[in-house]
């Protein structure tokens, strides 16, 4: 659709302060060929297997790595970002053992229909100015909004692989408006990371091969929250206290330094997520899960991986006083707690009180995954 020089000033302006009417922090224009190297990184993280069992993202590979395949019609891809800096360290609580870390941005109201109402809001006001039509994503399609809003000046990728801006640092919730107008593109922003690998370092689980690369098999925020059978043992103890994800990467970063906290009411912030107990959360069935995460983004995970979480924590708290709970989840009715009940259990209780459970638990259990778990974690407790 033609816009004119004068035309595409006024709706740019209107753009602007309907975002910051609706709680926008920051705002910018791209094209959708502005990021002719995306198709090429992103098929070799395919290539590599660095997706892990995301398969929607080998699947989706083409429409993902050039946003005109997804829609030939776009003119202009209008990127919004939402500040979700939290007001202290989160790595913090990873202090507090006996404490479930979920990661900042899931203690709020689950972020897509945070913003994808107030996008909605904003491109509808697009349409009734400059006609055309528009779409609207949040995280849900094959977008690659993280190099859309590098390549509109929001930020960069860091070394972690995540936005990162000079205002905000790593805490950005991003979104797109493709519209068939025709605005002026904002400046790309350049990489700031320069010899810093801060977030490198802080991985727990070595899960970047190299700078701007990431292995999500490796990654606790893809193990914890993607990935949907048991947490492999060579990474049960990196994940310490972590429940549903990882901030350690965007809390290290030091663009922080620059960031303010983000608003709570504006995120529908969860007091009784910053540092749930775990013996709590191991209580939860399926019923109470629902309950407790409505609204939230852990619930798309289900409450059996969710609870497979807490266990690994519980595992790696050496609080023998959630043996009790632990032991009450050897008879869950899934596979997947079951195993992760009983890895818990090795590093809770004594040598011997775990031989007598293991040799009954193999008598009576039938999954062999979690037959395997009785004989991976045979007594080798990490605490006295």
């Amino acid at each position: 659709m033609r816009t004119s020089i004068s035309d595409a000033a006024k709706l740019r302006a209107l753009i602007d302060a309907e975002a910051q009417r609706a709680g926008f922090d920051a705002i910018a224009v791209t094209t959708p060929d502005a990021i002719p190297l995306a198709p090429a990184r992103l098929a070799e993280f395919v290539a590599d297997g660095f997706h892990g069992s995301m398969g929607w993202i080998a699947e989706t590979l083409e429409r993902r790595s050039v946003p005109s395949t997804l829609w030939p019609e776009v003119r202009s891809i209008v990127v919004l970002a939402m500040n979700y800096g939290p007001d202290h360290d989160p790595r913090d609580l990873l202090a507090r053992p006996d404490r479930g870390a979920v990661s900042v941005y899931a203690r709020n109201r689950d972020y897509h229909e945070v913003m994808k109402g107030r996008l909605k809001e904003i491109a509808g006001k697009i349409v009734a100015r400059a006609g055309g039509d528009v779409k609207v994503f949040v995280d849900t399609a094959p977008v690659m909004e993280k190099p859309l809003a590098a390549a509109a000046g929001l930020g960069w990728q860091g070394k972690h692989t995540n936005l990162v801006s000079r205002a905000h640092g790593s805490w950005l919730f991003l979104g797109t408006i493709f519209t068939t107008a025709e605005l002026a593109p904002d400046l790309a922003e350049i990489d700031h990371c320069g010899s810093c690998r801060a977030c490198l370092d802080a991985c727990p689980t070595d899960a970047f091969p190299a700078p701007y690369r990431l292995d999500a098999r490796r990654c606790i925020s893809y193990l914890t929250i993607e990935n949907k059978g048991p947490i492999p043992h060579e990474f049960r103890e990196a994940i310490g206290n972590r429940i549903y994800g990882c901030d350690d990467c965007l809390a290290a970063c030091p663009w922080n330094k620059f960031a303010r906290a983000a608003s709570e009411a504006k995120l529908a912030a969860r007091d009784d997520l910053r540092e749930p107990a775990l013996a709590d959360l191991l209580r939860l069935d399926d019923t109470a899960f629902r309950a407790f995460f409505s609204g939230s983004p852990v619930k798309r995970i289900g409450r059996d991986r969710f609870i497979r979480n807490v266990l690994i924590a519980a595992g790696n708290s050496g609080d023998a006083t959630l043996a009790g709970a632990v032991r009450a989840l050897l008879g869950d009715g899934s596979p997947l707690v079951r195993g992760a009940a009983i890895w818990a259990l090795a590093r809770l209780v004594s040598d011997a009180e775990y031989s007598q459970t293991a040799e009954t638990g193999l008598n009576t259990e039938s999954d062999d995954t979690v037959r395997e778990e009785w004989r991976l974690s045979r007594p080798t407790r990490a605490f006295a």
